[in-house]
């Protein structure tokens, strides 16, 4: 039976999960909160944890090497998409490397890391949120906003976990290619979309060329150069 640990708040999961992974605790543990203090995002950001939404981080196992957390990434996002539209029967988009979006509004953010042996995937999720704070408001969504309807967290959570586990099964039993596959069919940013990378040195702009075979972007260049993004926030251009 899975372990699953429940915080009314939490300064992070990925915190808690990352002490539970160093003790040992069985692949598939999952820290989950209701609000998060101090909630992570990619490249250093925060994520925004307010209540209604559903923050959880599981502790994985895979046989996987520390080079494969970008496929590994790329199976996250997708596994999370594929419960929201299972269950909910919401469409949703993919936005590399691991945005679930409606529209072109986020409604679920994935982090994961590679640490002492075990992938800690975080999963930042808004449920029942009717609002946004004016930063967001324009680039965040909920199911409730979408559907109109409330939805269970504690029934959501053992759903997205399963989902988790399978796709990364995926992973390990097919490779990178089936993955790959899955996430290029599943999102709208993969191949043939104008964007705008936010990178370290500066920003790109340029269409997305598909994927690499590491599970990196690619975006060809107005001039026809082609430019390989291994970390970036993609937004649309124009």
């Amino acid at each position: 039976m899975r372990r699953i640990e429940w915080h009314d708040t939490i300064d992070t999961t990925m915190r808690r999960a990352a002490e539970l992974a160093r003790e040992g605790c069985a692949a598939g543990t999952v820290v989950a909160a209701r609000t998060q203090t101090a909630g992570q995002g990619r490249l250093g950001r925060t994520w925004d944890s307010r209540p209604g939404g559903l923050y959880f981080t599981i502790v994985l196992r895979p046989r996987l090497e520390p080079a494969q957390v970008p496929l590994a990434t790329l199976a996250l996002g997708f596994a999370v998409a594929d419960a929201v539209q299972t269950f909910l029967g919401v469409t949703v988009d993919l936005r590399w490397p691991n945005d679930v979006l409606i529209g072109d509004r986020k409604l679920a953010g994935i982090l994961a890391q590679y640490q002492d042996g075990a992938l800690l995937a975080g999963v930042g999720l808004n449920v029942n949120q009717r609002e946004f704070p004016p930063e967001l408001a324009p680039l965040a969504t909920s199911l409730l906003i979408e559907t109109g309807s409330e939805q269970d967290a504690g029934f959501l959570l053992p759903a997205l976990a399963r989902s988790i586990e399978s796709h990364l099964n995926i992973l390990e039993t097919s490779g990178a290619t089936a993955i790959l596959r899955l996430f290029e069919s599943a999102s709208s940013y993969a191949a043939g979309r104008r964007v705008r990378v936010e990178l370290p040195g500066g920003e790109l702009t340029g269409t997305t060329a598909g994927l690499t075979a590491e599970g990196f972007l690619r975006v060809r260049r107005g001039d026809g150069s082609e430019v390989t993004v291994t970390a970036g926030g993609v937004r649309p251009a124009g």
